[in-house]
């Protein structure tokens, strides 16, 4: 037989996402699909509690969601590494997001693999053992994302400028709205207030000089982001 026997030794993990519901699922998943393959050592919620459980963990894979308070996935990336706390960690994104910029944003910002929230406890047990391992991970329609993004066939700069006009929470709430979610179903996903919603809608609006949803489904298709 050529194959392998099962490592003894666990993947160390931290999960980071600003959702604790979502974390504890995450590291429920984990524990039920993963056995003594992984082992999560702590989480985090924000950019801040992030680099110090780095810091403090030295695990050997951050599961990091994108978008974070305090500056987002890249932030921690660029902080934990600057810090030189544990050079050995790699990082999985786990994002609901599918869109371009996030996604070569996050493997530019170093990054060695992006899956969506979509993923089963088993598939995120194997991708977290594979970015540990070394090897780039992807869900498979974003791993076209990055080819075209270093091929040159989407123009990454063009719409980083279009983007940074807007929050990162307008940025989630333009992508499913462009998606077609109905302000409703856009509170729930984000846990805000319709309110919130409908202020953020015409911010976004406003700072992409269009005039309608319909406008903005348009402009995020044109740019790949839906």
């Amino acid at each position: 037989m050529s194959e392998q026997a099962p490592t003894t030794t666990p993947v160390t993990v931290v999960v980071v996402d600003d959702h604790a519901m979502f974390r504890r699922g995450v590291i429920a998943e984990l524990e039920a699909a993963g056995g003594v393959a992984v082992e999560v050592l702590g989480q985090a919620a924000d950019v801040d509690e992030a680099v110090a459980a780095v810091a403090a963990y030295r695990p050997d894979v951050v599961l990091l969601d994108v978008h974070l308070p305090g500056g987002g996935g890249v932030e921690v990336m660029r902080r934990a590494t600057a810090a030189g706390s544990s050079p050995g960690t790699r990082y999985l994104a786990l994002s609901v997001s599918d869109a371009a910029e996030d996604v070569i944003g996050t493997i530019r910002g170093g990054a060695r693999g992006y899956v969506t929230k979509t993923i089963t406890g088993p598939e995120l047990v194997s991708a977290i053992g594979r970015v540990a391992e070394g090897d780039a991970v992807f869900s498979p329609r974003l791993a076209g994302f990055v080819l075209d993004a270093f091929s040159g066939s989407i123009e990454v700069a063009a719409v980083d400028e279009d983007l940074d006009r807007l929050t990162e929470r307008e940025r989630e709430v333009m992508r499913l709205i462009a998606r077609g979610y109905a302000y409703k179903e856009v509170a729930k996903e984000l846990f805000i207030s319709i309110k919130t919603v409908e202020t953020h809608m015409s911010s976004v609006l406003r700072k992409l000089q269009l005039s309608s949803r319909h406008e903005l489904t348009r402009w995020a298709s044109d740019r790949r982001l839906l």
